[in-house]
This record gives C-alpha cells, sequence and structure tokens, in this order.
C-alpha cells in the first residue's frame, strides 16, 4: 500500500475535481440561477430535516448561527425557503422548503445523477465495477472523519 498521505490528498483532489466538474455541467445546463454550495447544503438539510430551526441549521452545517441566518435571508428572499414562527418558541424559526425549492432541487439532483450515470456507462466494465466496490470503503471513511470531531 502506498503513502496514506498521498492517498489522501489524492482522493481529496479527484473528489473536489469530480465535485466541481459536475457542479459546472448542472449550472450551465439548467436555467435558474445557480446557488452557492452553503446554499445547497442548507436547502438539503432543511429537506432532510423539515421544520428545523436556525440553530440546529447552523450545527448540522457546522456554521455560525448568523451565517446560516444570512442563508436563510438569500434563500427566503429568492422563493426558496419558507421561515416560520415556532408555536412553542416564538423567537425561533422553523425552515420549510418551498415548493420551487423542492421541484428545483428534484430537478437538479435527476441532472446531476444523469450527468454522471451517462459518463459512468461509458467506462469499461472493470472500471464501473472498481467503482462501485469502492463505495462501501469511502462510506466508512465517511463516518470515520465523523467521528473524529
Amino acid at each position: 500500500m502506498g503513502d496514506v498521505r498521498e492517498l489522501a490528498e489524492n482522493l481529496m483532489t479527484t473528489t473536489a475535481a469530480l465535485r466541481r466538474v459536475v457542479r459546472r455541467r448542472v449550472r450551465d445546463t439548467l436555467p435558474h440561477a445557480p446557488l452557492r454550495p452553503a446554499q445547497v447544503e442548507l436547502l438539503r438539510v432543511v429537506h432532510e430535516h423539515p421544520g428545523i430551526g436556525v440553530a440546529a441549521a447552523a450545527r448540522a452545517l457546522h456554521l455560525a448561527g448568523n451565517s446560516v441566518s444570512t442563508l436563510v435571508n438569500q434563500l427566503v428572499d429568492a422563493g426558496l425557503l419558507d421561515r416560520h414562527v415556532d408555536p412553542d418558541d416564538r423567537r425561533a424559526a422553523r425552515l420549510e422548503l418551498t415548493a420551487a425549492a423542492r421541484a428545483r432541487l428534484a430537478k437538479w439532483r435527476r441532472t446531476r445523477t444523469g450527468f454522471v450515470a451517462d459518463a459512468i456507462a461509458t467506462l469499461p466494465a472493470g472500471d464501473r465495477d472498481a467503482i462501485e466496490a469502492a463505495l462501501p470503503a469511502l462510506g466508512r471513511l465517511i463516518a470515520a472523519i465523523q467521528e473524529e470531531r
């Protein structure tokens, strides 16, 4: 086995390049204004946890509360998030995706998956098998990094 630090660097470089090229292709294909990665991440958190509060979203994203508040304001102004007063604590807000956000995320996910699936289909069977075989190990790597907090 090669140097672990070199493997880590190569993995990070490769995955970053993959995300960048897919994000660029999606941005160039879809007709609406692009969202910044932090905005997309907040929408994903709200999608996974409808009704989440701003503070909980900030913890989930590992961002400062005021940074998430700024993102919330931007996404509310863009018509992608609804902010409702928490009935149990009138000082807190609860976040929900709008129908436009749900449609946009679904279209983004379909487009992104389509680009990657089409590219995977062009690869030799051995490459496709290697990618599939690596997925469980990558999942364990993600879990190991999350546990290090």
